[in-house]
């Protein structure tokens, strides 16, 4: 196949969809595939980099310039020639391609909903609600699309007015090889990482600071989880480690609040065999967000082992299935107290059942995070591509001129 591929532009530095598109390329490659990538280079940002006018400038190359760029080269291009967006966020350049054979990899509509007010946790500006709209008016030009989860499938239908010929679910696959690892090795990766990690097990929150991955909440059943357990015998409290940036005041301000001999630790920063090691050695993985596009930390888990708990809403249990363990969506500060008080008594009963059973949940989580494979992820993406092709050729041809 005749690949291209829409890729944002490097200056936004948009490391997930940069690894996304780079996994697709090389995947494809190696399949043998004519591959391409087109991004705006930023020719008006590079000028005024550095100032007021260069968010200006970005927004000038990606909708002004480049989609011209793009009528231009597909003039040149082969008949034959697939056009994927690697992000539906990339709507504006749909309409510029539209007549030629495409599909749309559809991430999460997460700040759509957020324009549409359907967030209450995450309001967002009259700008941003323009620019919701202007990247929906141009995806919902789109006939084929590929969705990361039914949820995003669903809000893809629901919200964002598409009229799809096509949508398919494909999960993501892992991109690292993530798995159980020994228990030397992963102190030395630790070390090496300069990750002051405590000697025993600990429970571990992988998030990356957005409003979705709801910190305060994990911190708010931390410190629950940590008053009950110094009430009981032997008043064990394991420190709970953190994965994302540094803590803002108001994180900062809850961490001091806790009971003494809770400890929490924030990392960041990590590559994947690092963080590989703080799942292999971490007792549960508590990641309970308000919402996702996917959810990897709950697969990356699973795949090492690591028990986790989450929300009780697709697509955490989506991904989840029956082998996580489920609490109810916060839905307001005012249930916080309530919410971290029960979802500390279900992760207290997750740590006191005995070896057995947690060598079966270890078990339950290795099968489940099978499932989830890179290379099963690109064999579906390129099966619907060649069938993309496939049903797109012939009404190119009835519509050409005679």
């Amino acid at each position: 196949m005749n690949l291209v591929f829409l890729a944002h532009p490097e200056f936004l530095g948009l490391r997930s969809q940069a690894h996304f598109v780079r996994m697709l390329v090389t995947a494809c490659q190696d399949r043998g595939h004519n591959v391409q990538v087109r991004q705006p280079g930023g020719a008006l940002q590079h000028r005024v980099r550095g100032t007021a006018a260069a968010k200006w400038a970005g927004y000038a190359d990606q909708y002004l310039l480049f989609p011209r760029e793009l009528r231009r080269l597909a003039l040149s291009d082969a008949a034959d020639t697939l056009y994927v967006f690697c992000d539906q966020a990339l709507g504006p350049w749909v309409p510029a391609l539209a007549h030629r054979p495409h599909v749309v990899h559809c991430h999460d509509l997460l700040a759509l909903r957020s324009a549409l007010g359907e967030v209450a946790e995450n309001p967002t500006r009259a700008t941003g609600r323009l620019y919701q709209r202007f990247i929906r008016r141009g995806f919902m030009q789109a006939r084929h699309f590929i969705c990361i989860s039914r949820k995003t499938q669903l809000d893809l239908h629901r919200l964002g007015g598409a009229g799809a010929l096509t949508s398919e679910v494909v999960y993501n696959g892992l991109n690292h090889a993530y798995a159980p690892m020994p228990d030397a090795r992963a102190r030395q990766l630790l070390q090496e990482a300069g990750v002051p990690a405590p000697d025993g097990p600990w429970l571990l929150h992988v998030g990356g600071g957005q409003w979705y991955k709801n910190t305060p909440g994990v911190l708010a059943l931390y410190g629950a989880y940590a008053r009950a357990a110094l009430q009981a015998p032997p008043a064990t409290v394991l420190p709970l480690v953190v994965v994302g940036p540094d803590p803002t005041p108001p994180l900062a301000q809850a961490v001091a609040n806790l009971p003494p001999g809770a400890r929490v630790l924030f990392v960041g920063g990590l590559q994947p065999l690092a963080l590989q090691a703080l799942y292999a050695r971490a007792a549960v993985l508590l990641f309970p967000s308000l919402a996702e596009g996917f959810g990897w930390p709950i697969v990356e888990a699973m795949a090492c082992g690591c028990p986790v708990i989450t929300t009780a809403e697709p697509p955490m249990n989506e991904v989840g299935g029956d082998v996580a363990l489920y609490l109810p969506r916060l839905r307001d500060a005012q249930d916080m107290p309530d919410w971290s008080a029960a979802g500390a008594a279900v992760l207290q009963g997750l740590l006191n059942e005995d070896a057995t059973r947690r060598q079966q949940r270890v078990t339950a989580a290795l099968d489940r995070a099978a499932r989830f494979s890179a290379d099963g992820a690109i064999e579906a993406y390129l099966r619907i591509y060649e069938r993309v092709l496939q049903d797109e050729r012939p009404a190119r041809r009835s519509a050409a001129p005679t």
